[in-house]
């Protein structure tokens, strides 16, 4: 380890296992043992929401072939700290690499996602020449826990939205020893990370989206792209049919927690409907992703009561959508099944250096889950161009 660098585990950072009590398993097994079932939907698709036997099997198998401490045990096999920033415990992934020379790479998941979303990539990006890569793309990377979310603390007051999570981002980070960095996310992710990059510019040296918050041009709209009328339709799609969770979470979220609070299975539904719908999965998420990997996501929201303070990030941070340009380094992948599109020219308008950009030919809003090897391989195409 460079002697610059710290040692992990100091008096202001701790190391953490997931362990969670035999009485909350037994817990969760009485209530998925005693849900009560609404009526099947009136239609043979998804349209209404979950479909009543699609999540029956899903629960039958969370009751009695899912084994969590075979799942905690695979969670537990990366490095896992907590530490107080600005008053609130947070909960970090830490893996460093052991090529010299690693850069150190900020990691941030979204909503409803978890650690459970870097699982597959955190190997590649730490040890690249094991996984077809160069020393040279090496990453020490830091995966923190979003505020309300999964073994961070939750907030007891407002004032948590992106911009003071970016701030506590960066505290991290010079917390580890790393005076200069690279960001990267997604979903809410991609607004932390968006913010760093404006807040934090020169220790925060690139950043890299993969799902790039930038609002149509306006000038554009008159005669616009394929990729713009590929992009205008989906937003159009999300705002008529895909934007109620967002609506509740941001409005009431309070109120949606008690329900999702009480009940495994209705936790498990509000979760994976999201899975199903922006996964690049043509209506099936277990062709994608398996069973158990999209319960240890809904488990982190059951487990840690977080549906309420989770959906109190949308809440804080709807209140208002800047579209300040950024002049660092920035780097846009864009998997075609994503929420929200972009185009090149539209990403340009904000972002004015945009040194990397890319259109995937599949995948959708949980690349690093859904397509760990091409979200590696953009990461690494990107930063290798930012020195």
């Amino acid at each position: 380890m460079p002697p610059d660098i710290p040692p992990d585990s100091t008096p202001e950072i701790t190391p953490f296992r997931i362990q969670i009590p035999d009485a909350a398993l037994a817990d969760l097994q009485r209530r998925l043992a005693a849900t009560r079932w609404p009526e099947a939907q009136t239609v043979a698709d998804w349209q209404q929401g979950v479909p009543l036997a699609w999540l029956q099997d899903i629960c039958r198998h969370w009751q009695q072939d899912y084994d969590w401490r075979a799942r905690e045990a695979r969670l537990n096999r990366w490095p896992q700290f907590r530490t107080e920033i600005d008053g609130l415990g947070v909960h970090f992934i830490h893996v460093r690499s052991p090529h010299a020379g690693a850069r150190p790479l900020l990691m941030t998941h979204g909503w409803p996602g978890s650690m459970v979303e870097f699982q597959q990539v955190i190997a590649p990006l730490t040890e690249p020449t094991a996984f077809g890569g160069e020393a040279a793309d090496a990453f020490h990377l830091v995966c923190p826990t979003l505020p309300g979310y999964g073994f961070s603390d939750k907030p007891t007051q407002p004032g948590w939205g992106v911009e003071r999570i970016a701030d506590a981002w960066h505290t991290l980070m010079q917390r580890l020893g790393y005076a200069r960095y690279f960001a990267q996310g997604g979903d809410w992710g991609a607004a932390v990370t968006t913010q760093i990059g404006l807040r934090h510019a020169g220790p925060c040296a690139g950043i890299h989206l993969n799902m790039a918050l930038v609002a149509p041009d306006k000038a554009t709209l008159a005669d616009p792209s394929p990729a713009e009328q590929r992009a205008l339709a989906a937003l159009k799609h999300y705002q008529d049919w895909d934007s109620g969770y967002s609506q509740q979470q941001r409005t009431r979220p309070q109120t949606l927690g008690y329900g999702l609070a009480d009940s495994p299975t209705g936790q498990a539904a509000w979760v994976l409907e999201k899975f199903h719908g922006w996964m690049d999965c043509d209506g099936q998420p277990e062709t994608v992703v398996d069973r158990d990997t999209l319960l240890d996501n809904v488990m982190l929201y059951w487990l840690t009561n977080s549906a309420a303070s989770s959906a109190r990030l949308y809440w804080e941070s709807f209140k208002q959508r800047e579209q300040t340009p950024l002049s660092l380094p920035v780097g846009i992948s864009s998997f075609p099944k994503d929420i929200f599109l972009t185009s090149r020219r539209w990403a340009e308008k904000r972002f004015l250096q945009l040194v990397y950009w890319n259109e995937l030919p599949s995948g959708g809003h949980f690349a690093a889950l859904e397509q760990p090897e091409a979200f590696v391989s953009e990461l690494r195409a990107c930063f290798r161009l930012v020195t």
